[in-house]
């Protein structure tokens, strides 16, 4: 990736007027701008790993903008992805957090706002690096779990589990918190950040997707426990011990 000034961004969108404008300015800003009309080639692009951001419209003409999302985080492409959609359906919004996106943004909107929405994510991508500088290149051992932050990589008694990447955000943040009680709304503001507020159900689904990867029996979970009335918590290391006596 680049440095903070002169990022590269893939904006994948079919309406010429509002392409043009985006690159007007984000080229303003210092970026790079490479701009695909269709959504089969935004794909191709988007996979070669060259982006520090994507912004990616969702209804384009070959792959929609849900496709190229889903197919980017399982082929584990961690570049941010920016949606934008003339839609304004809250499922909609909330299929494309499900998804992997790190933010939405809904037309019309204002160039001001779309700024500051990658200001943000870029300001999220630096923070989230310095941090696994400080403290990621030590494994957590928690039971028969172990989590390579450096790595991005989960193994469950000794078997490699494959995770997508809000997945192992929240996993990680347990891990590092074990015993600490998380909010729904907290877990929004950690991992897909304070704007999504309200949609809690992405916090119970990924959950849910969570234990059935990493849980040996996903009823009766042994690391991610739920806290009624609150939210859910990692397990403290004696639970986990006294788990497995």
């Amino acid at each position: 990736m680049t440095t903070a000034a002169g990022k590269r961004i893939l904006l994948v969108e079919d309406d010429d007027d509002i392409a043009d404008l985006l690159e007007l300015h984000l080229s303003d800003e210092g970026h790079r701008v490479e701009v695909v009309d269709d959504g089969d080639e935004g794909l191709e692009r988007a996979l070669s790993g060259e982006h520090d951001l994507i912004i990616l419209d969702i209804m384009l003409p070959g792959a929609d903008g849900f496709d190229i999302c889903r197919r980017l985080r399982q082929e584990k492409c961690p570049t941010p992805i920016l949606m934008v959609t003339a839609k304004t359906e809250e499922v909609d919004k909330v299929l494309g957090l499900e998804l992997g996106a790190d933010d939405y943004i809904t037309k019309p909107f204002s160039i001001r706002e779309v700024l500051a929405r990658v200001k943000a994510i870029f300001r999220r991508v630096e923070v989230d690096q310095e941090a696994q500088r400080d403290d990621d290149t030590i494994p957590i051992e928690l039971g028969g779990l172990v989590v390579e932050p450096e790595k991005r990589k989960v193994r469950v008694n000794g078997e490699v589990v494959d995770l997508t990447s809000k997945e192992f955000e929240l996993l990680l943040l347990f891990a590092k918190n074990p015993g600490r009680a998380y909010s729904r709304d907290e877990l929004l503001d950690e991992v897909w950040g304070y704007q999504y507020s309200g949609y809690s159900h992405t916090v119970n689904t990924h959950i849910n997707r969570l234990r059935n990867k990493i849980e040996p029996d996903p009823s009766d979970p042994q690391y991610v426990k739920t806290v009624w009335g609150v939210g859910y918590r990692f397990a403290e290391p004696d639970e986990l011990a006294a788990s497995e006596s």
